[in-house]
């Protein structure tokens, strides 16, 4: 759990912006191309609250987040992606957000730009686990 002042730092190339309801079906897609499973409706929840976001680079959607915070998730394509959401981020909610630990560049990238490590955790999971294939931040929901 990485806790800390807010970046406020943009990656060239990569575009944040407050998420819309024409962007679910592609961050989905997303999702399910990471992790296996659809998660449309924290996504929905988010967006409700206002505290969803995308990262387009390219022209399209690389990623999202539900809020950079404990109780929320992210999904991208990559790292930079991730690092833009973060960076972008207004404000960590809870206290902190999780990075998994075996992601040691985005690890380092956090703690270079501020953050510190404010608790390990061990990610853990009902039933069989899916290895996610790509960029992504856990939350403690799911």
């Amino acid at each position: 759990m990485l806790q800390g002042p807010v970046i406020r730092e943009t990656l060239p190339g990569y575009t944040v912006r407050s998420a819309r309801e024409e962007d679910l079906p592609a961050c989905n897609g997303l999702c399910v191309r990471v992790h296996g499973v659809d998660r449309s409706g924290e996504l929905h929840d988010a967006l409700s609250r206002g505290t969803a976001a995308v990262v387009e680079h390219d022209g399209r959607i690389t990623g999202y987040t539900t809020g950079v915070a404990f109780l929320g998730h992210t999904v991208g394509v990559s790292n930079n992606d991730l690092r833009a959401l973060i960076g972008s981020a207004p404000a960590y909610g809870g206290p902190g957000f999780l990075v998994p630990a075996r992601n040691a560049d985005l690890v380092r990238w956090c703690l270079d730009h501020g953050l510190r490590i404010g608790q390990i955790m061990t990610l853990m999971s009902l039933g069989l686990y899916h290895e996610p294939e790509g960029a992504w931040l856990p939350s403690v929901l799911c």
